[in-house]
């Protein structure tokens, strides 16, 4: 709060550091991240100072008591500075919080048509399959996903009449994000094998990750999914 009133009028938190309060992100390093009319002159070395040409009433709000870009605002100025899977992953942090829905974004990246990200976040929501994952795990997937060079996957689709979590179709990929509460049972572990070999029957490739693996080894799942897209490509 300190950092937005010592900007002055018309300043809000934004950025990285609106992301971290409205719990959609992460804070960047290097400073606190406050936006500001662009004809105000202010210096402060100890923040990371964006300024704007216009906030209109839609696009602020208060939040915890702090005046703060509102959550599509927040998205929209991430749009130009994440990788896909991050993003998505922010996109429905934002939907499941209650903060803003996917149609609602979308509505508002129409009445925004010339910010920064607007093109960025309408290609990826415009994406066939785009949706939300079910799972803490499975968003913290997505990120490891991308780091190995996958594009963005369609997520919970019905395959060979089983949900995936996740498919690449021009790579014939199917890949299960297993949590700790389940698949755990002898039943539930056949399951998932007549699963896997559905999958292969049809001519598809199926890898399994774990729990652990996706939060504790997130090296070994990439370099398996790197060396896996590049045998199927």
């Amino acid at each position: 709060m300190a950092a937005v009133l010592t900007c002055g009028d018309g300043a809000v938190l934004s950025h990285g550091s609106a992301a971290a309060l409205w719990g959609i992100g992460r804070e960047r390093r290097g400073g606190i991240e406050v936006s500001i009319p662009r004809r105000a002159h202010l210096e402060r070395p100890e923040l990371v100072i964006h300024r704007r040409k216009r906030l209109y009433r839609e696009d602020v709000a208060v939040h915890q008591g702090i005046p703060v870009t509102s959550p599509a605002m927040t998205v929209l100025d991430h749009g130009a500075r994440l990788g896909p899977g991050v993003l998505t992953r922010m996109i429905n942090d934002a939907d499941k919080l209650g903060l803003v829905s996917h149609p609602t974004l979308r509505e508002f990246l129409r009445v925004h048509p010339r910010q920064e990200g607007v093109g960025r976040l309408k290609e990826l929501m415009d994406r066939p399959g785009f949706s939300a994952t079910d799972s803490k795990l499975e968003d913290w997937f997505l990120p490891i996903a991308e780091d190995a060079g996958l594009p963005v996957p369609l997520t919970q689709q019905v395959i060979n009449g089983f949900k995936v979590d996740f498919f690449w179709p021009d790579l014939g990929l199917v890949i299960e994000a297993d949590g700790l509460t389940y698949h755990r049972t002898p039943a539930e572990q056949a399951a998932d094998r007549i699963r896997d070999q559905t999958h292969i029957a049809a001519g598809l490739t199926p890898l399994r990750f774990t729990h652990d693996q996706v939060k504790h080894e997130r090296a070994y799942v990439r370099r398996v999914l790197a060396a896996t897209a590049r045998r199927l490509s």
